[in-house]
């Protein structure tokens, strides 16, 4: 990025306040829609997608006009936080509603394709956004990285999704289709299967067949891999048969991914639109953690495996013609565990009283109904030793290396440590998260 761009768009997120909505002005207020209304809901969910990686947040050095297009449909979120630094932990927090770390699966930060991970997955007996929803009529699917158990009885079939395509584990080859072991990671439903080509154009070709056949209304969860390492574009080579997938491709290819990935989606928008469900279908855009060695941050502090900004803060965007204004900026303070009670809340299914969200639906946040709200979201990193608490536009953090209390506000960048000037404040944030801790699973 440039250092003009840089400074526009650090610029922007310095502008943002708790309670700020911005507005295009030809945007208008829209009732929240009816109950009993059953829309179509799509989730798409980038890799280790930066918070700076998209055009539309400010990079310069290629373009997602598709993404970019799609933001200004619909209601773009410049505060918004996957619930872990981390993919396998932020996949547990949508699929149940909850923090992570309630459960043994969410403390894999990853889940590896070791032995003993290879026993490990996410219990079949949790209520998750896709058993909630097929249990209340939808036809649901799954396409792209699945990341919460290998075993039968862990897989997507077993939480509610008719039907999967995709790779059971956190790193794949995308021409073959290998994991970290080496081993074939390519499945449909439950068996195996065989296909060649380039992964991301494969989940995209599933995803538009899938709403070609349009079994309404429909649940579809698109989990894309890219830009997630190991870096290969479109004609690579696989990564040679015994060489460890890692992050040694060379720089070049981080754009290409990026850009197929933006490609892919605009196919199944196109699909959506050639089967004239816009205006019947909710569409989430995010991302699963910060971004990784060739991401942009932004400006942001660290990266992918860290609570601080880089690590969490993502790209987030929704559209639903017809329902959320078009062009609307937000910096309601949104995070992986609101997705899943938004995406509830839109079909009117009701979370299982016996295990309640920890999240809350952004409906209303998303058809203007009501303005942004102040929040308080907790993240913990325990593989590492890291948390944090974000409190209205306030923000607690530790990690190895000490304490922190950060005004994001003023300084989303997280450079100035406020805890000596703000005492009373900082003491109050760490019991907050304390009190929080004591009520999750011991991390291991």
């Amino acid at each position: 990025m440039s250092e003009l761009s840089r400074r526009q768009f650090v610029g922007i997120l310095t502008a943002a306040t708790g309670g700020l909505l911005t507005r295009s002005s030809n945007s208008a207020a829209l009732p929240v829609p009816h109950a009993g209304e059953r829309p179509n809901i799509i989730y798409i969910s980038a890799d280790d997608l930066g918070y700076g990686d998209l055009s539309g947040y400010g990079r310069a050095d290629y373009q997602t006009p598709v993404l970019d297009r799609f933001g200004a449909e619909g209601m773009r979120f410049m505060q918004a936080y996957a619930i872990a630094p981390i993919c396998t932990p932020t996949r547990v927090g949508f699929m149940t509603g909850r923090y992570p770390a309630r459960h043994p699966i969410g403390l894999k930060e990853p889940l590896t394709t070791s032995e003993e991970h290879r026993r490990l997955g996410l219990d079949p007996a949790h209520p998750t956004v896709s058993s909630l929803l097929k249990r209340a009529g939808y036809t649901t699917a799954l396409f792209g990285k699945w990341h919460l158990g290998f075993r039968p009885e862990f897989q997507p079939g077993r939480h509610g999704f008719d039907e999967f395509f995709g790779p059971l584990s956190g790193a794949v080859d995308y021409v073959a289709h290998r994991d970290m072991s080496g081993n074939h990671d390519l499945y449909y439903n439950d068996r195996p299967v065989h296909h060649r080509g380039y992964l991301t154009d494969l989940v995209t070709e599933h995803c538009v067949r899938f709403i070609r056949r349009r079994r309404q209304p429909f649940f579809l969860s698109v989990q894309g891999t890219a830009p997630h390492w190991p870096w290969q574009q479109r004609g690579d080579a696989p990564v040679p048969q015994g060489k460890r997938l890692n992050e040694d491709e060379p720089a070049d290819r981080f754009p290409e991914m990026v850009k197929a990935l933006d490609q892919g989606i605009g196919q199944v928008l196109r699909a959506v639109e050639e089967a004239r469900l816009a205006d019947r279908t909710l569409v989430i855009f995010t991302s699963d953690n910060g971004g990784g060695r060739y991401s942009n941050m932004a400006g942001l502090a660290r990266g992918k495996g860290h609570v601080w900004e880089g690590g969490i803060r993502v790209p987030a965007m929704a559209r639903w013609p017809g329902r959320i204004p078009a062009g609307v900026t937000t910096t309601q303070v949104a995070t992986t565990l609101d997705w899943s009670a938004t995406v509830l809340a839109a079909a009117g299914v009701a979370p299982a009283a016996s295990h309640p969200l920890d999240g809350i639906s952004l409906l209303s946040c998303l058809t203007g109904a009501e303005p942004p709200r102040e929040r308080t979201v907790f993240w913990r990193r325990g593989e590492n030793g890291q948390g944090a608490v974000r409190e209205g536009g306030w923000k607690y953090l530790w990690d190895k290396d000490g304490e922190y209390l950060f005004d994001l506000v003023h300084d989303p960048g997280e450079r100035k440590d406020l805890k000596v000037e703000e005492p009373a404040r900082f003491a109050r944030l760490k019991v907050a998260y304390a009190g929080w801790h004591a009520q999750m699973l011991p991390a291991t």
